[in-house]
């Protein structure tokens, strides 16, 4: 789409797929969240499982393996398959919605919501029972809260910076709801330079006089009226009409 076809009320980035950066940003955060989900799993069930609950920081942070076959923080222990499923529709909303992105916040809050989603859902397909039955390792511990893992922390960090950024206004697709209309004149006006076509401010001048300013004939008060125009060329031309010699 050129310059000059670009409606008027769209955005600059309305008609651009989803910047690789952005998607790449998504991606790498979703990574980082389930590589650290993992391996942290790992050790600690290599380490904890045969072993009292490690005390750290006077009591402040506890680590033991605790096996959760319900939701995040242990909610619904008998509806594993549920909350299993859920958590792949929620991979797959997120993977759809990436294409749209050109926002980098929401790409980092997508990000961790698919790290996190996927972390847990891991462990529900390939952690005995079974898959979708498999119990999620829970490790972390802090007074006057339930066992919870990295997954965990970063689905919650993700859902309040979603929430963060919808009451800011802050789209997914695009700039902030205030910001639009700024782009949009700023759009219009760089595509008016670029294209040699009036401003604003040139356009308006050339709308013409203003009939407030103009008598009731329509005529511009400017150019006189017609009946005195004729007796002062008559006047110039002469008696004889042309200027003559006598």
């Amino acid at each position: 789409m050129s310059e000059q076809d670009r409606p008027a009320s769209a955005s600059p980035d309305s008609d651009r797929p989803a910047g690789p950066r952005r998607v790449g940003v998504l991606l790498a955060v979703a990574l980082a969240v389930l590589t650290c989900d993992v391996v942290t799993k790992t050790i600690v069930v290599a380490t904890l499982s045969d072993r009292a609950p490690l005390r750290l920081l006077g009591g402040l942070l506890t680590l033991r393996v605790s096996r959760n076959p319900g939701a995040a923080f242990s909610i619904g222990p008998s509806m594993t398959v549920v909350f299993s499923l859920i958590a792949a529709g929620v991979i797959i909303v997120i993977l759809r919605t990436s294409r749209r992105i050109r926002n980098l916040p929401w790409a980092v809050t997508l990000g961790l919501l698919l790290g996190g989603a996927t972390g847990n859902l891991t462990d529900r397909l390939f952690r005995s029972p079974g898959p979708f039955l498999g119990y999620v390792v829970d490790w972390i511990e802090v007074p006057h809260w339930p066992v919870f893992n990295i997954a965990d922390s970063s689905i919650v960090c993700g859902g309040v910076l979603a929430v963060f950024l919808a009451v800011r206004g802050v789209r997914i697709d695009g700039p902030q709801a205030g910001q639009q209309s700024r782009t949009d004149a700023e759009t219009h006006a760089e595509t008016g330079a670029e294209t040699g076509g009036p401003t604003a401010a040139q356009a308006g001048g050339m709308a013409g006089p203003d009939p407030a300013t103009s008598d009731v004939a329509g005529r511009d008060p400017a150019a006189g009226d017609p009946a005195d125009q004729a007796s002062f060329r008559s006047c110039e031309d002469g008696p004889h009409g042309g200027g003559g010699d006598g």
